[in-house]
């Protein structure tokens, strides 16, 4: 058995919660697992090197900060295998170089491109624990890059792709996936059991348990996630894996929202029946880095809703009227503006395909509580229903 255990800057934000990592995953080995450990930065060190650079200038060389920022990893998974072997167990720290990882050239923003694994499979075979910086890896130059925020968890789930482990545990400071933010809702409780699809769901609308681009790896090799507590070993945390034991339990699995919301409509009889609009309008965005989390058109494609971050807005629509200028002018299309600070709420479940009125329910109580739906979206697999 192979386990590729992942622990936060929460988690190891001293020695004290070093030394309580490192006896968890002896306690693993002793089980009769491989194991292979991934570690973020202690605590809030990350941030207190960003804050550092910034002191210097305000827009630090994107190459160096990678440099800098890749030491925290380092300090974290020296310490750990330090202490283990204090302890009594075999163990080796390995950072990207050593590997190796290697990613994209995007200095602050990497993606993989592939890992090596015999390294790795050696210090298994030699019955070490093997202690692996996450959050980075290495370019064609041998340059440090770093994946951004949530690259840890990433950078576990390719591991334990490569690996092909028999779990990935990322441990973190929540109990695992609830029902809905329990500092909005107070009712709320842990999920046991979500699909692959359930989980990335709610990852990509607010559910900050894990981070979505995690999911993929490990669900094309049908590894189950499991998310516990570090400061709560014994709750049963959530288990992701690809069906769930008991698919007719609940409809709804969770309720996930996005705070500082814009949505930006771009309208206009001009729109009707004119091939290549949505093309141009996401073509624009893409080329200037804008996220777009929600999209929703009228079916006489006279407007076409999309939603992004309240930071986003401004760009996104002076590039909007910049690639539609024309049509202004004409008036064919109404000048493209931004409605700010809404919120995006997602409920997620695969069983609400095989429930009928779902959506009714749902309106009909927004509807009592006096809550105007602005936009609204919903895929085919009704899995998850959107609205702004």
């Amino acid at each position: 058995m192979l386990t590729v255990m992942k622990f936060g800057g929460s988690s190891v934000a001293d020695l004290a919660h070093i030394r309580n990592v490192a006896q968890r995953c002896i306690e693993k080995q002793q089980a009769g697992s491989q194991v292979v450990v991934v570690l973020s930065a202690m605590g809030k060190t990350t941030d207190g090197l960003i804050a550092t650079a910034k002191q210097i200038t305000e827009k630090p060389s994107r190459r160096e900060m990678d440099m800098l920022l890749a030491t925290g990893e380092q300090v974290s998974v020296s310490l750990m295998a330090i202490t283990m072997i204090q302890m009594g167990v075999s163990a080796v720290s390995l950072n990207a170089w050593q590997i190796p990882m290697h990613t994209t050239s995007d200095y602050q923003n990497a993606r993989f491109k592939r890992i090596d694994t015999e390294r790795i499979r050696k210090e298994l075979d030699d019955n070490k624990i093997v202690i692996v910086t996450g959050f980075q890896g290495i370019n064609r130059y041998d340059d440090m890059t770093t994946l951004g925020r949530g690259g840890s968890d990433y950078t576990a789930a390719i591991i334990a792709a490569a690996l092909d482990a028999d779990a990935l545990e990322i441990w973190t400071d929540v109990d695992g996936f609830m029902t809905a933010d329990p500092r909005v809702i107070s009712t709320a409780y842990t999920i046991n059991e979500l699909s692959y699809v359930e989980a990335t769901e709610l990852c990509n609308f607010g559910a900050k348990v894990v981070y979505p681009p995690t999911i993929y790896p490990v669900c094309h090799k049908n590894i189950p996630i499991i998310i516990k507590n570090t400061f709560n070993p014994e709750g049963a945390g959530t288990v992701i894996k690809q069906e769930v034991s008991s698919p007719q339990s609940k409809a709804i699995k969770g309720i996930s929202s996005i705070n500082d919301t814009s949505l930006i409509t771009v309208q206009g009889l001009g729109m009707v029946g004119v091939i290549g609009v949505n093309y141009r309008i996401f073509k624009a965005l893409a080329k200037n880095g804008i996220s777009v989390f929600l999209v929703s058109q009228a079916s006489s494609e006279n407007s076409t809703s999309i939603g992004v971050r309240n930071a986003d807005a401004d760009l996104a629509c002076e590039v909007l009227n910049e690639e539609f200028a024309k049509e202004i002018e004409m008036g064919e299309i109404s000048p493209i503006q931004a409605e700010k600070d809404l919120a995006t709420v997602a409920i997620v479940g695969e069983n609400m395909k095989h429930t009928p009125g779902i959506a009714g329910k749902l309106f009909g109580t927004l509807g009592r509580n006096g809550i105007s739906v602005i936009a609204c979206a919903q895929g085919a697999s009704e899995t998850n229903i959107s609205f702004v």
